[in-house]
């Protein structure tokens, strides 16, 4: 991301640049709005292999997809005020551009980096064929979830909680063109290691982290984030690459 910066909002509305942040409460009503959802959306992971390891079969399981993302929409519908970031659009034109240009970028890297040391473990992925037919209804749950709901699920959490929280444990005082490269290098770490395609995450984390603090607005990781996912699902069910589901 070594383009000229285009800042995403005016002189006028761009955030100024602070001093660092003092630290603050350790836990409050903004970290679990930005921690919540996400601890949901991995619990509803942790269950459906538990539910694998006792005998049940993918099939089965298919809709707990909904469930899953359902549950987090109730927690982001019920903190929605603490996501003042998000109450206003403010991105350019340029600017979204070149968001939804690394949400392409982030695609290619996904669908090509996947030798057998540039993944963990295995993942069977999401086939939504019943009886040797596609189930759409299966499809666009999926796909609304992935474009529409962990974009932000996730980018409230990686990028509006920890990346600045590791920087200062008062995170909304700090700017996100400061966070500091010892936070960012952490986050991008550990957003790869989220995924299976561990290397393929880290580097959509590092272009996601690049907007954020380019940007400096959230709608920015949001909108790459969201194209990278809507993307993929289109590829997905073009190619019958399930795994990548």
């Amino acid at each position: 991301m070594a383009e000229q910066d285009e800042q995403s909002t005016s002189a006028g509305s761009s955030p100024a640049a602070a001093p660092p942040a003092a630290d603050g409460p350790l836990i409050n009503r903004a970290v679990w709005a930005r921690i919540l959802p996400f601890l949901t959306y991995i619990l509803f992971i942790v269950v459906h292999d538990a539910l694998l390891r006792l005998g049940w079969a993918a099939a089965e399981l298919r809709w707990l997809y909904a469930l899953k993302i359902g549950a987090v929409m109730v927690f982001l519908g019920v903190f929605w005020r603490q996501y003042t970031e998000l109450h206003r659009f403010t991105l350019s034109p340029a600017a979204a551009a070149l968001a939804c240009a690394a949400g392409l970028l982030v695609l290619v890297l996904w669908i090509n980096l996947e030798a057998p040391w540039m993944v963990l473990g295995g993942a069977a992925g999401f086939d939504p064929n019943t009886d040797g037919r596609i189930d759409w209804l299966l499809v666009a749950v999926r796909l609304a979830g992935a474009a529409l709901v962990v974009p932000v699920m996730e980018e409230l959490f990686w990028r509006s909680f920890l990346l600045r929280w590791v920087a200062a444990s008062d995170f909304e005082r700090v700017d996100p063109a400061r966070v500091g490269l010892r936070a960012a290098a952490a986050t991008v770490v550990l957003f790869g290691f989220e995924h299976n395609l561990w290397l393929a995450g880290m580097l959509a984390g590092a272009a996601f982290t690049a907007l954020y603090c380019r940007h400096r607005t959230l709608w920015s990781p949001i909108l790459a984030h969201a194209v990278a996912n809507a993307a993929l699902g289109v590829w997905v069910v073009a190619t019958g690459s399930w795994r990548f589901w």
